[in-house]
């Protein structure tokens, strides 16, 4: 099968997406990806493949997410089922439940069995060092893989002949500890990321700016300055950040602050752009909106720690 050369997954081929270069056929998991590869040796085409299709982007920025949530969980199950020999022939767990097993050639097993997860279940770890010492950024992935290796090559060579014991059950099953939890984190990432779209179509891009005879015109949130009033009808969503000078009603304010009973709002009650208007008008002054609104701000704050969202 063969493998995404930017993420290095496997593609399945009748799936996967793919690509030309220099003569060669390659396969990818996701178009962010193929994109990301194809534009190695033709940056301005890639620039410009990705102002004209930012949206598709993020499709596929979370395709490939969503591939490498796939890839992690293949790898989890997959070196958990190898653990299971490898913990039944370890002298160590062999002494603690009290039992033997020992026949000629049986470390050799032990170390091919633990080979094979050292290098199938360890990869995104051993590939992470490798990304995060070019960056000069050493993080969690540095401190896996040396600590997987370590355990490896130590005992490999226990195996081979130097006087020592090895720890061949610590590494994969650390190994398999390592596979679970960044598979628990990425599921989760992608459920926030959802959950993060979800909060940002609350953001109106409309308002209705109350004249100072009266009249309404609709305008866009940028053109909309602080000092203005804006009338919030029954049922919209309030699309600034300000204070109520006019009307009263009922704000439902859930999505934003997890109340969730509507609160009443009147003359002088301090509103937040994302809420929901029940069945009076209102009339708002405003006092932020866009990139000041406390929307927007839990939006970016959340976007930042978000690789998935932001790309």
């Amino acid at each position: 099968m063969p493998k995404d050369p930017i993420c290095g997954m496997d593609v399945d081929v009748s799936k996967a997406l793919k690509g030309e270069k220099d003569g060669q056929t390659f396969y990818f998991c996701s178009q962010h990806c193929k994109d990301k590869f194809l534009s190695k040796d033709n940056m301005e085409m890639g620039h410009k493949m990705h102002k004209g299709h930012e949206h598709h982007g993020k499709g596929g920025r979370a395709a490939h997410h969503a591939h490498m949530i796939a890839g992690f969980k293949k790898r989890f199950w997959i070196s958990l089922i190898a653990t299971i020999p490898v913990l039944i022939l370890s002298p160590l767990i062999q002494t603690f439940l009290g039992y033997k097993i020992d026949f000629t050639g049986s470390m050799f097993v032990l170390l091919g069995i633990s080979s094979f997860i050292y290098f199938y279940g360890g990869w995104p770890f051993l590939k992470g060092i490798f990304d995060e010492l070019k960056k000069k950024q050493p993080g969690m992935m540095t401190l896996i893989a040396l600590a997987i290796s370590v355990a490896y090559f130590y005992s490999a060579s226990v195996v081979l002949g130097i006087k020592g014991k090895v720890f061949f059950w610590e590494l994969v099953t650390l190994i398999d500890i390592m596979l679970l939890g960044h598979w628990i984190e990425m599921r989760s990432v992608m459920g926030a990321s959802r959950a993060l779209k979800g909060l940002a179509k609350l953001m109106p891009q409309e308002a209705h700016l109350v004249n100072g005879d009266g009249s309404i015109k609709d305008m866009k949130i940028e053109e909309i300055e602080r000092g203005n009033k804006v009338l919030v009808k029954p049922g919209e969503k309030i699309p600034v950040d300000g204070k109520v000078v006019d009307g009263e009603s009922e704000v439902n304010e859930a999505m934003l602050t997890g109340e969730s009973k509507p609160i009443d709002k009147r003359k002088g009650d301090k509103v937040m752009s994302g809420a929901v208007n029940g069945n009076g008008s209102l009339t708002v002054q405003v006092e932020k909106t866009g990139k000041d609104s406390y929307l927007s701000k839990v939006v970016e704050l959340v976007r930042n720690e978000l690789p998935l969202f932001s790309g």
